[in-house]
């Protein structure tokens, strides 16, 4: 019922944004660009994706550089992200993806793309760019969550697409299929959906084995559950879960609850490295993290959709 009611609002929400889309002329930065984003609302693994790119192009010569509106952050740019920065400053994703590699953030896009060239940048990752036309792109990504998928099928607020899936998927060059672990068996509807994209199934692998002993763990992405539940696959010992909304902004008192919690059951705080970055910096050294990186089970493929864009890049 009620989503039904708001399908009129969903409507206007995906018409505005194709007259956007249909009216901004896109910027044509000189430099390949490739665009990582989603089609819904919430995570999906678009970051360990861009950081993946970043260092990967960089490894093979390409002064590549990342391009982000650093959501949460007070800082409009266009600026290039430094250590001086915190997560109020930038938003949580630049401080992870600037650990790689250079990072600007801007909030138009546009702005940021001609001041990233201006600094010697050879390609450009688009974090979070597929609705933003404000830049032509060489290369769309769009990584899509294996175990929700599209949801509804409805465009926010009846839903949580972004836009109408139609839409978003004639833009896509390829779909990273981001599975909750590798045996995981992909829905036939979704299957479905995307039968006519370039499919790279990928999941995100632990860098290290989680901490020993009790975890009291808590994470505020997009689905926090992703996070408790990848702990208990590697055999950690969650004694106890606490989900927060997305980007929230951890408070003193907070953190000094969640240590009171965690000592009850004689157990260590362990969190995200995204959440991490966002804690009060007097508390970051007690609290542990579960790095993660992305595997994709077809490389060969997305390596051979990356190849034009590395030779553009280096025959500039």
């Amino acid at each position: 019922m009620i989503r039904t009611l708001l399908r009129p609002v969903s409507a206007i929400y995906a018409w505005a944004g194709r007259r956007r889309r249909k009216r901004t002329e896109p910027l044509d930065p000189g430099i390949p660009v490739i665009c990582v984003g989603n089609a819904t609302v919430g995570g999906t693994g678009k970051t360990p994706v861009a950081i993946y790119l970043l260092r990967s192009l960089r490894r093979l010569g390409v002064n590549a550089h990342v391009l982000t509106r650093g959501y949460g952050g007070q800082i409009k740019g266009p600026v290039p992200v430094n250590p001086r920065h915190t997560s109020e400053d930038v938003g949580d994703e630049p401080l992870l993806l600037a650990r790689s590699g250079p990072v600007w953030v801007s909030a138009a896009r546009d702005e940021g793309a001609k001041a990233a060239v201006s600094e010697g940048a050879d390609a450009l990752i688009m974090d979070d760019g597929h609705q933003n036309p404000q830049i032509r792109k060489t290369l769309s990504l769009l990584v899509v969550d294996g175990e929700v998928g599209f949801g509804n099928g409805c465009v926010v607020p009846a839903g949580p697409l972004r836009e109408p899936l139609a839409d978003a998927l004639e833009r896509t060059d390829a779909v990273i299929l981001m599975k909750p672990s590798p045996e995981f068996d992909i829905d036939p509807h979704l299957a479905g959906q995307l039968a006519d994209q370039i499919v790279i199934p990928a999941f995100l692998a632990p860098r290290s084995k989680p901490p020993g002993g009790r975890l009291y763990a808590f994470a505020g992405i997009g689905r926090p559950q992703k996070f408790f539940d990848q702990l208990r696959r590697l055999g950690a010992d969650i004694v106890e879960q606490i989900p927060f909304a997305d980007h929230h902004k951890f408070t003193d008192a907070e953190i000094e609850s969640l240590f009171a919690r965690a000592a009850d059951y004689d157990a260590a705080l362990i969190t995200t490295e995204k959440d991490h970055v966002r804690l009060p910096s007097g508390y970051r050294r007690g609290i542990q993290t579960l790095p993660v990186e992305v595997r994709f089970e077809d490389e060969l493929t997305l390596r051979r959709l990356l190849h034009p864009v590395i030779e553009k890049a280096t025959s500039r």
